[in-house]
């Protein structure tokens, strides 16, 4: 599975963008920006480790059998972490694959490339409310490290700039920022609300070429970007801004 999809962007809010991107000082660069994960690898590995997860802690309420979990000096839970690991190295390697393909075919040199995880879990010093500095494991759903000098990027959507950012190490925060806009309405919810949009001519009104892409990943479908990185300019600082273009969505 892994060997076969190597290079794939997959389902859901998965994405290849190319656009401009737009610094302070007025300079303008073609970007590529891509959203992907570690696809089936990942996947079998989450449900397994969940499955096995669950086997052991059979006391739970079945309300949150979903939340059990392993110690981490445990077989298993040493066992998971290293998969967890190997999996976030695919899915580096597969944005690298996507990426080389790109690149290839264009024939233009990398001025920069920023990479960065979410989803994802790290062993890391953090520093509680009293002050005090300890050893954790920061889990990042849904938020991106955003520690003293660590670029990332914060999409907003098919039709909105993503924001190319280096974090300002908030302890408050474990060192971290959203990765990206948030739904505001989930999958169903847009397909009925949104129902009969022609959302290629609304992109092409945006300046962008849709050339993949439904309605449940429609622009409206998401939290604006400004006003989320509103609420978070004590965690990352812009340094550039990625305006979409060319839109093929997973």
């Amino acid at each position: 599975t892994a060997a076969a999809q190597l290079g794939t962007s997959g389902g859901g809010n998965h994405f290849i963008n190319a656009g401009t991107i737009e610094y302070p000082d007025g300079t303008r660069k073609l970007g590529i920006m891509t959203h992907s994960g570690s696809r089936g690898l990942g996947a079998k590995i989450a449900g397994y480790y969940s499955k096995l997860a669950q086997q052991l802690r059979k006391g739970l309420d079945r309300s949150v059998i979903h939340l059990a979990w392993f110690d981490l000096d445990s077989q298993e839970g040493q066992e998971y972490w290293r998969a967890m690991q190997l999996a976030g190295a695919y899915a580096a390697a597969n944005h690298d694959a996507i990426h080389r393909r790109i690149t290839r075919h264009l024939g233009l040199p990398v001025a920069d490339s920023i990479s960065n995880f979410h989803n994802f879990a790290w062993v890391e010093e953090v520093t509680t409310p009293g002050g005090e500095s300890v050893t954790a494991v920061v889990h990042r759903k849904g938020a991106t490290p955003a520690g003293v000098g660590v670029r990332g990027v914060i999409p907003g959507s098919m039709g909105t700039p993503a924001r190319l950012v280096v974090g300002k190490g908030h302890a408050g925060s474990l060192n971290s920022a959203s990765h990206g806009s948030g739904r505001v309405m989930s999958r169903s919810q847009a397909k009925a609300a949104l129902a009969g949009r022609d959302l290629a001519a609304e992109m092409r009104e945006r300046g962008v070429e849709l050339i993949g892409g439904a309605l449940d990943e429609a622009p409206e479908v998401y939290k604006p970007i400004d006003e989320v990185m509103r609420y978070q300019e004590d965690l990352v600082e812009t340094l550039a801004v990625f305006h979409p273009r060319l839109v093929r969505m997973a």
